[in-house]
């Protein structure tokens, strides 16, 4: 069996590597250097929890950069911010972003009513949807099924984290 080293470089470092053994087809060691899109898409503020819409043209994410923890779409087809109005509230925060297959939905956690819900924001109707109005206890990592109709999430409601579903049209 034969071993190859995997470099992951990013920019002027190098971020990890590992060794990739037993992989068919593997005959030479693999370089990756991953493309950093401009306009708009990263910042100096944390940008964390990527989503993709299932074509690829949008991506979901969280970031610090209007000084609290708001949720972003980035049109990667015209590089630019999509406007998410009615989305970010000014009193809390929006994280851990999913997207639906087209990216009309996204399934993301919020703390507007103090504690952490799943919420569902439709962009064709710039409307948002709570979830998880009845239920006890926290919530994290939402993701959102490809035509929008379920969404599963973490909840600690029993005193240990377990996997919720919500069925429904959104």
């Amino acid at each position: 069996m034969k071993e190859k080293i995997f470099f992951v470089w990013l920019g002027r470092f190098l971020a990890s590597f590992g060794l990739l053994s037993g992989i068919s087809g593997c005959n030479s060691p693999l370089l990756i250097t991953p493309q950093v899109p401009v306009g708009g898409l990263n910042s100096f503020a944390p940008d964390q929890f990527p989503s993709y819409s299932a074509d690829g043209r949008y991506l979901a994410f969280a970031s610090d950069r209007s000084g609290r923890r708001s949720i972003y779409l980035f049109d990667l087809q015209e590089k630019r911010l999509v406007n998410l109005p009615n989305l970010n509230r000014g009193d809390s925060s929006q994280d851990q972003p999913s997207l639906n297959a087209d990216g009309r939905l996204i399934a993301y956690i919020s703390s507007e009513r103090g504690k952490s819900d799943v919420m569902v924001y439709d962009r064709s109707r710039s409307r948002t949807i709570l979830l998880t109005a009845n239920l006890r206890g926290s919530v994290r990592n939402p993701t959102i099924s490809g035509d929008g109709r379920q969404i599963a999430f973490e909840t600690n409601q029993d005193g240990q984290w377990n996997i919720a579903i919500v069925n429904g049209q959104f």
